[in-house]
């Protein structure tokens, strides 16, 4: 019997393929001119990037992280701060605020849509006022997996607390909440073009978006070293967050068939739901939201091991990958800032997730195989 073919959790070489001669003119250009440190295409993709989302102002920076980064600085948010933020999702959400020595308070996350828990957010916010030894300053609300958190909920306990308000947008970039795509829901929105997103380059890099022409001159100071109107005038301390001109080339290609893509994710995802529906939990869709399809993740039925699936699955050739196997409040490197709550809905996430492969160059014959090795390896 021939060895089983994988298929590609990510097929880049596949996208590269399709856009190889505008990414080629792209790359070719800045060769050609040599500003490879926020060179003109950096200024195109923030406009790009703009105006796709509806933001006012868009700042290119090095990464999703250095975004949340950079926005914290603005705003001042340090020690004695308490930082509202999901427990279910990537590290660097939490680690922002304690490098500028905040304090990370830990949210549950709805079971259904997996997206910060606005009930259990105002409980958590009382009880930091109750306790009396942090002051609430901010919230990040994470579009989790591709999906909008509950910005209209959202906003309504920020305005009430007092709280700055960013949006986490790292894995959601293209996606829309009640018809508008998101990037102007909060104060200020990040955005991550790590590679594997639905939008990514070929290296780091990130964008910060906001409405205010204040906060965007502000951004663009920090990203520079606190740089001000000439490059060795210092007025704040910054930081290294320029986005380099070959990523912003990256990018600007793979625009030009970014609308393209999210229309065939939302098509693969809506394959796996026919398929894999009356097996395994698939993703609940946030309300009057679109998402931009980053991560397809399933939950395996209570008592399945995880591990044995994974196993059945990369025997027939599919890859898997689990996103997140340990909630934040959990993580060794954060317990120590946690108050001890436990968080169920987090925990128990975190032992039955699945993510399967979703990317625009998947074709049915393989979203068909991978739903029936689903289904041969959970029953």
């Amino acid at each position: 019997m021939p060895p089983v073919q994988s298929i590609p959790f990510l097929d880049l070489k596949a996208q590269q393929a399709r856009i190889a001669p505008e990414l080629r003119r792209r790359i070719d250009a800045v060769l050609a001119h040599c500003q490879f440190i926020l060179g003109p295409e950096v200024a195109e993709l923030e406009e790009e990037l703009r105006g796709f989302c509806g933001a006012k102002h868009c700042v290119a920076v090095s990464s999703g992280t250095d975004a949340i980064q950079i926005a914290f600085m603005a705003e001042g948010i340090g020690p004695g701060d308490a930082v509202f933020l999901p427990a279910f999702t990537y590290t660097a959400t939490a680690e922002v605020p304690l490098v500028l020595r905040a304090t990370p308070v830990f949210v549950d996350v709805d079971p259904r849509t997996f997206q910060i828990d606005p009930a259990h957010l105002t409980d958590r916010i009382a009880a930091v006022r109750k306790a009396g030894k942090l002051k609430p300053r901010a919230l990040i609300g994470v579009d989790l997996f591709g999906q909008a958190a509950d910005w209209p909920r959202l906003n309504d306990i920020a305005a009430r607390e007092g709280l700055f308000t960013l949006d986490d947008c790292a894995q959601s970039y293209g996606a829309t909440l009640n018809g508008r795509p998101l990037g102007t829901m909060a104060d200020a929105t990040i955005a991550s073009f790590f590679p594997s997103k639905a939008l990514g380059a070929y290296g780091d890099g990130g964008a910060i978006f906001t409405e205010s022409a204040d906060r965007a001159a502000l951004y663009r100071s920090l990203r520079t070293h606190g740089e001000g109107t000439t490059r060795y005038e210092v007025l704040r301390t910054g930081m290294n967050g320029r986005l380099d001109s070959l990523q912003a080339a990256v990018l600007l290609a793979k625009m030009t068939v970014f609308r393209e893509e999210l229309v065939i994710r939302e098509r693969i995802a809506r394959q796996y739901d026919q398929r894999l529906g009356n097996i395994v939990g698939i993703p609940t869709r946030v309300p009057n939201c679109h998402s931009a399809w980053a991560i397809y993740a399933i939950l395996l039925p209570e008592g399945v091991s995880r591990d044995a699936v994974q196993v059945r699955l990369k025997e027939q050739g599919v890859p898997t990958a689990v996103y997140y196997p340990r909630p934040l409040h959990l993580q060794p490197a954060y317990s120590g800032h946690h108050d001890g709550s436990v968080l169920p809905v987090s925990e128990s996430l975190a032992h039955r997730i699945l993510a399967l492969p979703i990317h625009p160059d998947l074709t049915e014959a393989q979203v068909d195989h991978i739903s029936a090795a689903v289904r041969g390896a959970v029953d």
